[in-house]
């Protein structure tokens, strides 16, 4: 038991430190504007990668072990150059990098994309050590290119570029050595067959992450057009700062997803559900108030001289990340229970709050106007999310107060999933 938990939480973890370590090296090295401009380009890449997966992503776990992943591979490849040419045209036609690093930011995309396929080829054959090792890999990797490169002439941007070359490159390398297998399924079906089922498995996912990704980032446009990439460069550390509250939620989240779709006593569903809703809101208010406790002196020696102003931001932002908090144990229930479409709903809804008020608030408020919208939208898409779940169980509101049932559902939640 105990192995299969420290692989899932400890890879979470060296990832968000990884990350963390990133970007205060940036924050010290490349200041506020470098941050600014480091994260439009990780967010072009993230557009990419939603275009990839919908061939590339999720659906590859699912149909490995009906396919193979030889039938799989070369689908996916071809979808990923097919991705690489429309990321160029994209990334042309919009503003949505600054125009020097637009090449780049469409191969590092398309590296990524050749690592997340070979990931995803690894997950569908359950090989979970393998696909941690590399996923941390990747990380120190970016980590320790983008340091060597920062001490090796003048700190700037393509630093960071210099390391993700360095990182997707080796993994992408590494990762597809890894996941090659010479098996064929049981029942191989023909390329065009494969093809559909990919586009089936990836697509509803994939309408829901995107419209997640501009509920969570479409302010970093607002801001840098509004602001500039300085004030994008604090909200973006802000950001990743109180996202990295979701740690244990999301790692919980995952965890009773595959609980929920392996249970078919629908009250067992509901209550392991409401167990883990309150362990995960109450670890993610203690972890929101450390965050908005700790002195701005703190924050300052941490990121560098230019990051200011972060606690205010974090407090505006605290009802939003509570309420997310919440949703990774709702949106996993929905998901497990075959009603995805309810996360979509809701995160189309966050999206709406996000466009409009984004509009609206950034402009006339600055940092705080995009902190409140994206707690307004966080909010909104969880109470569509409550809604639905409340109805469908049959809740009523003493069912929210704590009582011991709750340790024994979650001791049970740890052991029947994790430690098989």
């Amino acid at each position: 038991m105990t192995r299969p938990v420290i692989g899932t939480i400890g890879t979470r973890v060296a990832l968000a430190l990884a990350n963390l370590l990133t970007v205060m090296a940036a924050s010290h090295h490349l200041g506020a504007g470098g941050v600014g401009t480091i994260s439009l380009i990780v967010l072009g890449i993230t557009l990419v990668l939603l275009l990839n997966n919908v061939v590339g992503g999720g659906g590859l776990v699912y149909l490995t072990s009906r396919h193979g992943t030889h039938a799989l591979r070369w689908p996916a490849y071809g979808w990923a150059v097919i991705t690489l040419a429309a990321a160029l045209l994209l990334l042309h036609l919009l503003p949505l990098v600054p125009e020097a690093y637009i090449i780049h930011t469409a191969v590092l995309a398309f590296l990524q994309s050749i690592c997340t396929i070979h990931l995803g080829l690894l997950l569908g054959r359950e090989r979970i050590q393998a696909h941690n090792g590399l996923l941390v890999m990747q990380a120190v990797l970016l980590l320790g290119g983008f340091l060597w490169f920062l001490q090796h002439g003048a700190a700037e941007v393509m630093d960071h570029i210099r390391a993700g070359y360095l990182a997707n490159g080796t993994t992408a390398l590494l990762s597809g050595i890894i996941s090659r297998d010479g098996r064929q399924a049981d029942h191989p079906q023909r390329p065009t067959d494969v093809l559909r089922a990919l586009f089936h498995q990836g697509g509803m996912a994939q309408a829901a992450n995107g419209l997640q990704l501009v509920n969570y980032r479409f302010t970093y446009y607002i801001i840098e057009g509004q602001l500039g990439s300085s004030f994008l460069g604090i909200y973006a550390i802000t950001t990743q700062l109180a996202e990295s509250t979701w740690l244990v939620p999301k790692s919980m989240g995952q965890v009773l997803y595959a609980r929920v779709s392996n249970l078919r006593d629908q009250l067992a569903q509901r209550d392991l559900t409401l167990t883990a809703l309150k362990a995960s809101t109450a670890i993610a208010v203690v972890a929101v108030g450390v965050l908005v406790l700790l002195p701005e002196a703190v924050y300052r020696t941490v990121f560098g001289g230019e990051i200011t102003g972060l606690p205010p931001l974090l407090l505006l932002l605290a009802p939003g990340l509570i309420a997310m908090a919440a949703s990774q144990a709702i949106s996993h229930y929905l998901s497990g229970t075959g009603h995805v479409r309810h996360n979509t709903i809701g995160s189309g809804i966050g999206t709406l709050f996000t466009v409009v008020l984004g509009l609206l608030l950034v402009p006339r408020m600055g940092l705080a106007g995009a902190a409140i919208t994206a707690s307004t939208a966080y909010t909104a898409s969880v109470l569509y999310q409550w809604v639905v779940f409340r109805r469908m169980t049959g809740l009523r509101a003493l069912d929210l107060l704590p009582h011991a049932g709750d340790v024994d559902r979650l001791r049970s939640l740890w052991k029947n999933v994790l430690g098989r």
